[in-house]
């Protein structure tokens, strides 16, 4: 089936994946990097993230709605809507959900009124939930339908509207990822950022700790994670390093770092809400935080830096930062703000490895990691 903006063609899928480590290769090889690690993703049901317009079908003439569908956008059709029928690159337990979901808003009034977005957010232990976005404030009716159909699906459901937030069950699902033979049990909360593909976030991980555990005394030197999220990279690293500092601007997702580091028994590692250049006026000593009030940064002997910024990749002043660090651990969803980041970074430290994460398989995105060493002087 044709999907907007995606070459989805699950027998051409290591002819694309070639073309892509071959474009991050050459993006790479001015600054000196080996041959790349490629790590492909499972050609089906690997999206464990979905989200979907609630499109409105109308008989010409006529205030009330035919049927309700899901509708994804061409980037060069914006305003035409295609119908989504099935979606496979999604898990299977999104893909079973979809067409019991819409059958039960096309019978529902009350659910399909001014309903616009549907979102899904998955584990791979089969939990569910599903996120419905609404142009109207939700009332009593719509608690009491959307709760029949959080039974009807075995689902969390969360109703969303301007200032308004409902929350039938939960509004997280529990992922658990395999690093190294340890099992790590992740709280994925709604409208954060998770990583929409579980099996390449599981080989990024396990990249990220096979090359700390090289580092020189790292049992004893300490880790400091920037945009660190829900602490995906920091709580297995804190296996590796004497101590962990992860910073991240989201309030939501450093609750859920903290969360994940009881779940987890992870008790070498801190977690405070700061963003990037905070962080670095913090370690300068350049300003005092009230939220590092509990944290002595004079206990920290930090070697290494993990970086796992926004597309848009790290300002000046923050590359200037992290290029203060030995060794340094770049994870990137943008591959051409990394190769503008290295054009700094490259001056102070060398790539001693780096690899392709294929998060995005059938479009020309990609993630990419590199491990950086301070260059002899």
């Amino acid at each position: 089936m044709s999907l907007p903006a995606m070459h989805f063609a699950p027998e051409d899928y290591a002819g694309q994946l070639k073309l892509k480590s071959q474009r991050l290769q050459a993006l790479l090889n001015p600054f000196g990097c080996p041959a790349l690690e490629i790590h492909a993703s499972p050609k089906i049901g690997f999206r464990m993230r979905a989200e979907f317009r609630l499109w409105h079908e109308r008989s010409t003439g006529s205030k009330t709605d035919k049927r309700c569908y899901f509708a994804m956008f061409d980037p060069a059709e914006p305003k035409q809507p295609i119908e989504i029928t099935e979606y496979p690159i999604a898990c299977s337990t999104i893909s079973q959900c979809m067409a019991p979901l819409l059958e039960a808003i096309n019978a529902s009034a009350v659910l399909a009124r001014k309903l616009f977005q549907v979102e899904f957010l998955a584990s791979r232990s089969n939990e569910l939930l599903v996120t419905l976005v609404y142009h109207r404030q939700l009332d009593e009716n719509w608690q009491a339908e959307a709760t029949l159909l959080a039974n009807k699906l075995n689902a969390s459901i969360i109703g969303r509207a301007r200032k308004q937030r409902i929350v039938l069950q939960r509004d997280h699902v529990y992922e658990t990822l395999a690093v190294q033979g340890q099992a790590f049990r992740y709280e994925q909360c709604e409208n954060s950022f998770t990583q929409p593909n579980a099996s390449i976030n599981e080989a990024m991980i396990n990249w990220a700790v096979t090359h700390a555990r090289g580092i020189d005394s790292v049992e004893i030197r300490d880790l400091l994670e920037m945009y660190c999220g829900n602490g995906n990279f920091s709580l297995p690293l804190a296996r590796v390093f004497r101590q962990v500092l992860g910073t991240e601007i989201s309030k939501t997702s450093i609750a859920s770092a903290k969360r994940n580091a009881q779940y987890n028994r992870v008790k070498n590692i801190s977690f405070v809400r700061l963003s990037g250049e905070e962080t670095a006026t913090a370690l300068r000593g350049e300003r005092e935080f009230r939220r590092l009030a509990n944290i002595s940064l004079a206990d920290y002997d930090f070697c290494t830096v993990l970086v796992d910024p926004p597309r848009a990749g790290l300002d000046s002043k923050t590359l200037e930062f992290i290029a203060g660090f030995d060794n340094i651990i770049y994870i990137s969803c943008n591959p051409q703000s990394l190769a503008e980041n290295m054009s700094l970074l490259g001056k102070s430290h060398r790539i001693t490895s780096g690899a392709l994460f294929d998060q995005f398989p059938y479009t020309d995105h990609c993630e990419a990691g590199v491990f950086l060493a301070r260059r002899a002087q």
